[in-house]
């Protein structure tokens, strides 16, 4: 058990009644539905950068990856590079343009625009019911880490902790959201970055870090076998055999990232809210490319204590009946606080952890506050009320939402750890998702009724895979090309399928009826519509140009840890 002091206290109690407080003063500035749901529409493309970065910040981000990397090793870097920096580069250079010009509220609103209100309602019933399962991931870390770590009983933590997120939200809605993702953006940042300086100072550096992982690999290899690479991420990937992943190089060139990545950052309405708020055109493009170069230095404070727990924590288990939280793969991250935070700074620590607990769960509830809103309850329930009540509305489902997603919480503990059961909520969901949004805006020929049978058979071919492989009815190898897979490249796979399922469906029904004349796509699709030049900008602001920066980075750091 951490044992806190006062002054630990004084920061968490600090913490806590700073975000009611930029809750309580932005309910007076949230006069409409934009102000709300959007934020008014007005902010740059710094804020809504590091917001955009910051709402993925959650659980996930602090303890699920640092809990893959102790699995896998450093494959986990994967979901941080490859997974994330071309993603984010398409969103920001060929999507952002068609959901700013659409005006859309969300991502289902745009599928109701290209292709009607059947694939609306559908992809807005998928994003609510994924959006409250994955908010329990948060809720569920928070209680694994204050029952476990500082005696707090898991109940009232996660009841707690919720019922600020949902003061905090429901008073000031997105603006409020963001600014304290802002906030918690650097807090997580303060918290986090010493365990890696204090881990390496003591293994003594680098070199003799990769030494120990390397022999504590050995000690895990039963004997006679050969001993799998943790440390580099692209040399052991020729065979499923050689990396602790079972992975090959085809799952993540092609099912995370062009898959699995690209259509979490670019149709996951969690993310693509914030970048909805950027007050112009090139602010939008600038917000996912900014947020491009700072999300490949987050592995400092996720991947690489992670990999220092592997060589410094020996013993911790995947999550099983039985198994005490605190002995789990989930656990490294606090044990590595424990490790090495004194007074002040456990409090800090604590406060970073909290912070991003709270940052991804009020990324979750607002974005199924918007969605519920206007992609349910406007256009099925009621169509025309002042926007005041529709206001009033969002603020009622935050509450609802909240107390919804708490159910969710105890549906992680049936997974080896908080990555692995995101990984298949993305398999359902985001990859059929991408695939429906991807075809409508760079195919013009994609017809209204393609996109809702092509959205559902998607995810009818990731559930018939998910029971096929549970049940025994489908050999893992012919969906992976491994004859032992681990959950994560089951569900790289899964998601690769759904979306060539989603493809293919969609193709053949566009083909078979009649596509919509170019002037009802204007705005919504390449070749169909004439987007704004970049005439008069300079050419070091423009978007292309960071992102060519940001692509130098990437690669390069590609190339150093081959």
């Amino acid at each position: 058990m951490f044992q806190l002091h006062a002054l630990d206290y004084f920061i968490v109690a600090f913490y806590f009644l700073f975000v009611l407080g930029v809750g309580y003063y932005l309910k007076g500035r949230t006069r409409s539905g934009e102000d709300f749901f959007l934020a008014g529409r007005g902010q740059s493309a710094w804020v809504a950068a590091i917001s955009f970065i910051a709402a993925s910040m959650g659980a996930l981000e602090l303890m699920g990856w640092a809990a893959a990397t102790y699995q896998y090793g450093l494959l986990a870097v994967h979901w941080y590079w490859i997974g994330v920096v071309p993603a984010m580069l398409i969103l920001g250079l060929f999507m952002m343009p068609f959901y700013h010009i659409s005006r859309t509220h969300s991502v289902p609103g745009y599928l109701k625009l290209r292709y009607g209100e059947s694939s609306r309602v559908l992809a807005a019933v998928t994003f609510l019911f994924m959006t409250l399962l994955a908010s329990g991931i948060s809720m569920y870390a928070m209680g694994l880490v204050l029952e476990n770590f500082f005696g707090w009983d898991f109940d009232i933590s996660i009841w707690a902790t919720a019922l600020v997120v949902c003061a905090y939200v429901a008073m000031g809605g997105l603006t409020s959201a963001i600014f304290n993702e802002i906030v918690q953006f650097f807090l997580i940042w303060a918290g986090g970055f010493l365990i890696p300086v204090y881990g390496l100072i003591e293994v003594g550096g680098w070199h003799k870090l990769t030494e120990k992982v390397m022999q504590r690999a050995a000690e895990l290899t039963p004997p006679g076998a050969v001993v799998l690479d943790r440390i580099h991420i692209w040399s052991t990937l020729g065979s499923p055999a050689d990396n602790p992943m079972g992975m090959h190089w085809l799952g993540i060139t092609f099912g995370l990232c062009f898959i699995l990545a690209t259509g979490y950052w670019c149709t996951d309405f969690l993310v693509v809210q914030r970048v909805l708020t950027a007050r112009d055109l090139r602010s939008a493009r600038m917000a996912p490319v900014i947020a491009s170069i700072f999300k490949v230095s987050v592995p400092l404070i996720v991947i690489l204590p992670g990999l220092l727990g592997f060589a410094l924590l020996p013993g911790l288990q995947p999550e099983s009946p039985g198994i005490n939280a605190s002995e789990t793969y989930n656990a490294v991250l606090p044990l590595m606080m424990k490790r090495y935070f004194g007074p002040g700074l456990i409090g800090l620590g604590l406060t970073a952890l909290m912070a991003g607990f709270m940052s991804g769960m009020a990324g979750n509830v607002s974005a199924f506050s918007t969605v519920w809103t206007y992609d349910i309850y406007r256009s099925l329930i009621r169509k025309s009320a002042p926007d005041k009540h529709y206001l009033n509305m969002g603020r009622w489902c935050t509450v609802l939402g909240v107390l919804i997603s708490i159910l969710s919480t105890y549906l992680v503990k049936q997974f080896s750890s908080m990555a692995v059961y995101t990984q298949a909520l993305f398999s359902f969901f985001i990859a059929p998702l991408f695939g429906t949004v991807a075809l409508g805006m760079f195919w013009k020929r994609a017809s209204a009724g393609a996109g809702f049978w092509g959205l559902l058979a998607g995810m009818l071919a990731a559930t018939a895979l998910f029971f096929g492989v549970r049940l025994g009815a489908i050999d893992p190898y012919y969906l992976t090309l491994s004859q032992a897979p681990s959950e994560m490249s089951l569900y790289v796979w899964q998601a690769t399928w759904a979306f060539l399922a989603t493809i293919a469906v969609t193709v053949a029904v566009s083909l078979f009826s009649s596509p919509r004349p170019d002037k009802e796509l204007d705005g919504l699709v390449y070749g169909a519509t004439l987007l704004p030049g970049e005439a008069g900008t300079p050419w070091y602001r423009r978007p292309v140009f960071w992102a060519c920066f940001s692509l130098t980075i990437f690669i390069s750091l590609n190339i150093i840890f081959w």
